[in-house]
């Protein structure tokens, strides 16, 4: 019994620090028919948005509770993160940030360009941090979404939103 304890121990101490290394962020983006308005939501671990405040030169963020530190990472997405439609830049607004689990999500929204419109996505969230970053993007909801994956350094890739 006392070596099954050791292991569940051992194993239960890991998986922070498993999790922490996956360095994954998520985006959503999708239409709203209801409101004719581009929603889009990133999810960022907590510990990964710190540390790039910090690598920005912010002494001690916590966007936990610090509403500052919040928005000087949802600054940094919006740096790093674009969407284009039939050649324009579609100039994302910033609606906020709140904490979910263990993740800071930032809340962007653009009048939409519509379904079936083909865009051009850059999602560089992180990669200036660690080359073996990976942004997910889809691109829909429900069961219909197409997803972009982007490492350091990927040039824009085009979806159709759904």
């Amino acid at each position: 019994m006392t070596r099954f304890l050791i292991v569940l121990s051992a194993l239960l101490l890991a998986v922070p620090a498993v999790a922490h290394k996956q360095k994954i962020t998520i985006s959503t983006v999708s239409h709203n028919p209801r409101t004719e308005m581009l929603e889009v939501v990133h999810r960022v671990p907590l510990h990964d948005a710190e540390h790039a405040l910090k690598a920005q030169g912010i002494r001690a963020p916590d966007v936990v509770t610090d509403i500052e530190s919040r928005r000087a990472f949802a600054n940094y997405v919006g740096e790093n993160f674009s969407i284009s439609a039939k050649g324009e830049v579609i100039a994302l607004t910033l609606l906020g940030t709140e904490i979910e689990g263990g993740n800071l999500i930032v809340l962007q929204e653009a009048p939409s360009p519509g379904p079936g419109t083909e865009l051009l996505v850059r999602s560089q969230i992180l990669s200036d941090i660690w080359s073996r970053q990976e942004n997910r993007v889809n691109l829909g909801a429900g069961t219909d979404v197409n997803t972009l994956i982007f490492r350091s350094g990927d040039p824009a890739k085009s979806a159709v939103l759904p």
